[in-house]
């Protein structure tokens, strides 16, 4: 027995001192998404997921090769302008039937909101190929693109593709590859997913992170709609998929999920899932999750567009969000994302766009009374600590750095730091002393942050 309660101790000794291991941060950015970094947070303050704001609508589906199920954006930037693939289909409400064949739509942007569908020529609809279709083969129902960020892909397949189709019977996810994102053609003639039921946004993309392509698909599973992840080296063979986990919340249906490396802290996967409730009349809406490893999400229960954002969102599939976060010409402080709309409402649906504050997917929120918020032990490389950060009237933001055991250190304690007010996104840290936080003996450390009436979105060291 004594040797049992031995072992116990040792193992839980072992388990806590792994637990304390500093998390190496570098100079990147951090942003407060989940409590990765977070190792306390006291008084008033809270963890607050924030709302994108609704903007106008960018691109209504009225041509008559599109129409009023059009569904599954892709956007993303590709030098100065903007793509955005997506499917473009039609619903008679009448039959319960499609009205015309599935068929991927193109259209391009200089400034993210106003869209043009250029005539291609490459297929024909009704007699005439004066159209923005940009495929029309297997996997129309979702073709999902993204431009390949593997320093290794040859120039023609600089741009992938993704898509669910079954041909033959052979149910999968087929891919495809373009030298322009125009002109496709299949890599394979034969699905290379062959686990889940992908009728959704199935996705894939070159994570440089890990130096693995990852994909993410939709499967039945514990009784409801869930996404299954795999990595590739070559985008043609395929790890097993698992399924993602999400410690601490509901066992809920989700349909889409749209995971992305955000690009400010591409170590950070953000995914924007579609929270389907068939109880509901099979109403949805999108809610926010974030990983650093791929499999293992945080799922934040808030949805994020209520129905009533601006309208027609509170009907079957009608309210989801696209994949792509992009940051718009004259825009610096704010981050462009979109969101579907009027699903089977009506001739047509609508692309909405929707914006949030750069890093402004969710902060360490205080109220008037005030808190802390006290990270993990960091190592980091730099010379000042920068904060996005906006107070309210009365409030501030003090920074204290401390040691690894929770001691200020010395000239650079609370009491030495100049309050933080106003608005800004890159505001550096002063203290009595000065900024250089190179002058901290320890490189070690953890960082305290005072909030008091204030919102915190995130923070980095840099030179």
């Amino acid at each position: 027995m004594k040797q049992g309660v031995f072992l116990v101790a040792i193992l839980v000794i072992g388990l806590t001192s792994l637990a304390a291991e500093p998390i190496n941060i570098g100079s990147r950015l951090e942003v407060f998404v989940d409590h990765h970094v977070v190792n306390r947070i006291t008084g008033d303050v809270e963890l607050y997921v924030h709302r994108p704001k609704p903007e106008e609508v960018v691109l209504v589906t009225d041509k008559p090769w599109e129409g009023n199920t059009s569904a599954y954006y892709t956007l993303f930037q590709d030098d100065d302008r903007y793509r955005i693939y997506y499917r473009g289909s039609h619903s008679d409400l009448a039959t319960q039937k499609p009205a015309h064949p599935e068929v991927t739509c193109y259209a391009e942007s200089r400034d993210g909101i106003h869209w043009t569908r250029p005539e291609l020529g490459l297929f024909e609809f009704n007699g005439s190929k004066k159209n923005n279709i940009v495929w029309d083969g297997i996997g129309t129902h979702c073709f999902v693109v993204f431009k390949d960020g593997n320093p290794g892909a040859p120039p023609e397949a600089r741009y992938k593709a993704i898509s669910r189709g079954r041909p033959r019977g052979e149910k999968g996810l087929y891919i495809y590859q373009s030298p322009d994102g125009i002109h496709w053609s299949m890599i394979r003639d034969y699905p290379v997913i062959t686990e889940g039921a992908f009728d959704s946004q199935n996705l894939a993309f070159w994570d440089p992170e890990i130096g693995l392509y990852r994909e993410y698909h939709r499967i039945f599973a514990d009784g409801v709609r869930a996404i299954m992840t795999g990595t590739s080296r070559d985008f043609v063979n395929w790890t097993d998929p698992v399924l993602l986990e999400y410690p601490g919340s509901l066992n809920e249906h989700l349909y889409t999920n749209t995971v992305q490396p955000y690009f400010r802290a591409p170590h950070i996967l953000l995914g924007f899932p579609t929270r389907y409730l068939p109880e509901e009349g099979s109403r949805v809406e999108p809610v926010l999750m974030a990983s650093h490893d791929g499999k293992s999400f945080h799922r934040w229960p808030k949805a994020l567009i209520p129905e009533d954002a601006p309208k027609d969102r509170g009907g079957n599939r009608s309210n989801y969000m696209t994949w792509g976060i992009l940051s718009l010409p004259g825009k610096p402080k704010e981050l462009s994302m979109y969101a579907s709309e009027a699903y089977y409402e009506g001739p047509d649906s609508r692309l909405r766009r929707f914006t949030y504050r750069v890093d402004g997917f969710v902060s360490a929120r205080a109220g008037s009374d005030g808190g802390n918020l006290i990270t993990k032990v960091l190592v980091f490389s730099g010379k000042r600590l920068e904060v996005n950060f906006t107070t309210r009237p009365g409030g501030s933001i003090r920074v204290e750095l401390q040691n690894e055991r929770g001691r200020p250190i010395e000239s650079f304690s609370l009491d030495d730091s100049k309050p933080l007010q106003g608005d800004s996104l890159q505001q550096t840290v002063s203290w009595k002393g000065g900024q250089d936080v190179g002058q901290a003996p320890l490189k070690g450390l953890k960082v305290r942050f005072e909030i008091k009436n204030a919102d915190l979105y995130s923070f980095r060291f840099r030179d």
